[in-house]
């Protein structure tokens, strides 16, 4: 069977099964005792390794198999959860989600694990003592707890058990062939020779023959009988070149009633694990989603009522060609909107009348489509955070609201990283130390809010923490330090001002460069992408008690309402969501100050742009004008006028990219199509107020 058709839904499984992954494990470092948590976990894990195994990537497999083994201890309470296993567990987590991106980009899932391996098999075997390294290897004689143990069947099972009440020695033997052999089927092979000659081997796995044509990775494990002592069995394994390590474990009924038990639960799982993920490869369709959802899970003492799926997965790319077909719609119906204004036909009027409130609720459902909630992002914070607060050495309370929270999924492609960014920022230089926040009287564990809420068309995301604040006084001495500000500028500004200047290019405060922050990357990152975005972001702090960044963005970048305007024969739009209000100015009001010409807007001077000097155009010149209409647009709280000639109307208009037509312009964002088929250019208000 050609898997290569189901790869992308075992990319969308396989991440889907990691985040439960990450979030299940953050609970269960909270909760170490409920092993509720443990058997989510578990069945997750079980569920990727049979994924994993059904479509041939084995290192994946074999990881997530070692895992398996640790979590099987810990549900059945032969192993207790400590920090060690926990970090081993994360480690293992991280370096199975290098993989499944290997094979997103087209490896093979490939990866260095062998470090993590050797800690998951000493946690397994009880090789490791609670530090934060294993010891070296014991071999254990009464437990079959750490065993990964063989099937047997009703007849060897009864030639095991006669044997040790007859007084033999039945022993279980695991060996581990050198990664270097170049011949791990010799190797093998004298093992067993070895062993024949002094007792019976009852069972092995793989079988024989497989061992023989060497149809296994390096290990190989079978039931033993014999009237040798274990410690001459292991010896003489370990004399074989190339052999890497041999447990010979002696074994009473108990213990391999233990054992097969096991052994026989173990293979009825991975039995509907792997028939579970090829019932699942029978979907036709499956290609990445437009959301992704942790997985929802219960113990197992919750009863569920099987319900049919109301949920369906959709290429991303015919969602777009979904809304680029909408938007030639739109462009349409503008035009048919105008061609009916202009007869005066009334049937046509009617007609268009009523396509235009089919295409309003048809647009909306288009727009809903491609929302996605913000969890999508925000998901992947706490495993982040844990691990920082690890690095620094201390204790961080991550609380997030709004998760369901949607945004476009352009915006959503978009904002992760200047979150990541704003997160870590907050966790570095926001919360103090444990001995400071001690020291102020508050208590050792910190708490960063992450918060996300609708207001109107646009969405608010507030990282809030609960930290020292930020020193006007300390900030604008670091500012002059560095030249970005004056003494005299740095003592006319306001608090918000001063606060504005964590976002100066190469802006840092930080006293020690570390892989945190301090590296001469600052804010200025964040507030670029933000402002390409459309967005925007604001610091409000409280010295002492906290800072909270709020970055503001807007639902969609698709379909937006703009201002239509006219400068001599051209025409432009502007993003309505830029704009403050539209005026009418004497040109006597048009002041020049120092060079810049400026208009009292509100009692305060702001500056005056001409939009057809920024852009050239040819036929028109507002300095020839006694009275000009202007737009008052705003970035963040600054404020500047544009000039047009003439106001067209607001309208819903379609964001075009410029693609490769034009080089990238100053000051204008895109294109959009009228309903008369003329392309007007989209106007990026951000780019004039610097």
């Amino acid at each position: 069977m050609d898997m290569n058709q189901y790869l992308s839904m075992f990319i969308d499984e396989s991440n889907d099964h990691l985040q439960s992954l990450n979030e299940n494990m953050l609970q269960l470092e909270g909760n170490p005792e409920d092993l509720g948590i443990v058997q989510v976990i578990f069945r997750s894990a079980h569920t990727l390794k049979g994924m994993a195994a059904t479509m041939g990537f084995e290192d994946l497999a074999s990881l997530t198999h070692k895992m398996e083994n640790v979590l099987d201890m810990v549900r059945n309470e032969k192993l207790k959860m400590q920090d060690f296993i926990f970090d081993t567990l994360f480690k293992s987590l991280d370096a199975l989600e290098t993989m499944v991106l290997d094979i997103t980009n087209g490896g093979e899932g490939k990866a260095d694990v062998s470090a993590i391996v050797t800690s998951l098999q000493a946690i397994e075997s009880g090789e490791w003592t609670g530090g934060d390294t294993p010891v070296a290897a014991v071999a254990k004689t009464t437990s079959s707890e750490s065993l990964s143990a063989v099937q047997l069947d009703e007849f060897q099972y009864s030639v095991l058990d006669q044997s040790i009440a007859e007084g033999h020695r039945v022993f279980y033997i695991e060996v581990l062939v050198s990664e270097h052999s170049q011949l791990k089927g010799v190797r093998a092979y004298m093992v067993f020779d070895l062993l024949e000659r002094s007792g019976e081997v009852v069972k092995a796995f793989p079988s024989v023959q497989d061992i023989e044509q060497e149809k296994f990775e390096r290990n190989f494990s079978l039931y033993y009988i014999t009237a040798k002592e274990a410690q001459e069995l292991e010896q003489g394994i370990l004399s074989i070149s190339e052999i890497e390590s041999a447990k010979v474990i002696q074994l009473d009924k108990e213990t391999l009633e233990q054992m097969t038990n096991q052994a026989a639960v173990a293979a009825e799982a991975e039995a509907v694990a792997v028939n579970d993920a090829i019932a699942a490869s029978q979907v036709k369709e499956a290609p990445p989603t437009v959301e992704s959802k942790p997985v929802e899970t219960k113990t197992a003492a919750s009863k569920q009522t099987a319900s049919p799926s109301r949920t369906i997965r959709v290429d991303i790319e015919r969602l777009d060609v979904l809304m680029n077909l909408f938007s030639e719609l739109l462009i349409d119906r503008s035009r048919l909107e105008q061609l009916a204004s202009e007869t005066g036909n009334n049937d046509l009027s009617d007609t268009v009348a009523h396509l235009s409130r089919v295409s309003t609720d048809l647009q909306n459902i288009v727009l809903k489509l491609r929302m996605v909630p913000v969890d999508t992002v925000f998901n992947r914070f706490p495993r982040m955070i844990r691990d920082l607060a690890k690095t620094l050495d201390k204790k961080i309370d991550l609380v997030i609201t709004g998760a369901e929270t949607e945004l476009d999924r352009t915006v959503i492609d978009e904002i992760g990283d200047p979150l990541v960014h704003l997160l870590r920022n907050a966790v570095d230089h926001g919360v103090e130390s444990i001995a400071e926040r001690v020291a102020a009287g508050k208590s050792e564990m910190g708490t960063v809010n992450l918060r996300a809420f609708h207001s109107g068309n646009h969405v608010f995301i507030e990282i809030e923490d609960d930290g020292k604040g930020i020193y006007r006084e300390k900030l604008l001495k670091t500012a002059i330090s560095r030249g970005v500000v004056t003494e005299e500028q740095g003592a006319k500004m306001s608090d918000d001002e001063v606060n504005q200047l964590l976002f100066a290019p190469g802006f840092s405060t930080a006293d020690v460069i570390s892989d945190i922050s301090g590296r001469g990357v600052g804010l200025d990152v964040v507030k670029s992408k933000i402002t390409s975005l459309g967005g925007n972001v604001t610091i409000h702090s409280t010295p002492g008690k906290g800072t909270n960044f709020s970055v503001q963005l807007p639902l969609t970048l698709s379909i937006i309402a703009a201002m239509l305007v006219r400068v001599g024969s051209e025409k432009y739009a502007i993003p309505l969501s830029s704009i403050v209000e539209t005026a009418i100015v004497q040109r006597e009001q048009v002041r020049n100050i120092h060079g810049n010409k400026m208009i009292t807007f509100r009692e305060s001077l702001i500056p005056y742009l001409s939009l057809n000097e920024v852009f050239s155009v040819p036929d028109f010149n507002d300095a020839e004008e006694k009275e000009t209409e202007i737009v008052v647009i705003r970035k963040g709280d600054r404020l500047a006028a544009v000039s047009v000639e003439e106001f067209i109307g607001q309208s819903e208009i379609v964001l075009k990219s410029m693609g490769t037509y034009l080089p990238a312009i100053e000051g204008i964002s895109g294109a959009t199509i009228l309903g008369d088929g003329q392309v007007a250019l989209i106007v990026d208000p951000n780019a004039f107020i610097k």
